[in-house]
Order: C-alpha cells, then sequence, then structure tokens
C-alpha cells in the first residue's frame, strides 16, 4: 500500500517506485519486509523444531545482505541520490533503533 500511495509504484523491480518510501515501518528499518520473513522462518524453525528451517533463515539473511550491498543500495542510491544517502545515514538496515 505504501509503496503504491507513497512511491508511487510497487516493489517490483519492474514498476519501481518513483518517490522514496520512508513512511510506516520504513521509518525504522531500510528492509522491514526481509525483517518480517526472517522473524517468520525463524519463529517457524523453533515451532517446528527443526534445525534446518533455521539453516535456511540463516542462509536467507545472508544472501540478502550480500544482495542489498553489492546491488539495491546502490540502484536505490543512483535512483534517489541525496534523499537515499540521508535516509540510510539515519535509519538502520535490519535491526531499528531503540530509545
Amino acid at each position: 500500500m505504501l509503496f503504491h500511495k507513497v512511491g508511487k509504484g510497487t516493489p517490483a523491480p519492474w514498476a519501481a517506485p518513483k518517490h522514496l518510501v520512508t513512511e510506516g515501518p520504513y521509518k525504522f528499518v531500510r528492509n522491514p519486509m526481509i525483517v518480517g520473513v526472517l522473524l517468520l522462518l525463524i519463529a517457524e524453525a523453533f515451532i517446528l523444531n527443526t534445525r534446518y528451517i533455521f539453516y535456511w533463515a540463516v542462509a536467507f539473511f545472508v544472501i540478502n545482505c550480500i544482495y542489498f550491498k553489492l546491488f539495491e543500495e546502490k540502484q536505490l542510491e543512483k535512483t534517489f541520490g541525496a534523499a537515499y544517502l540521508e535516509y540510510k545515514k539515519n535509519v538502520p538496515m535490519w535491526l531499528p533503533k531503540w530509545k
């Protein structure tokens, strides 16, 4: 909803947002959708008591760390310029700042 209303696009690369989205959960972390999936995988691993899903969660996190650092952040810097650099400076990638 935020990508459509604020960003005037979608999270999909073929219909990328035209404006930087920094509202809602994006106020607290730069990648809230990935954080949500990661928490879901970890919870599932504990509930089902299986280490394989936990291993997948770790792999998922590492893959996303690499992807975001090498590709997505560079593209966002190119697309949104100084606005993204300021956002990146003030909003953590994965864990919200606790006051």
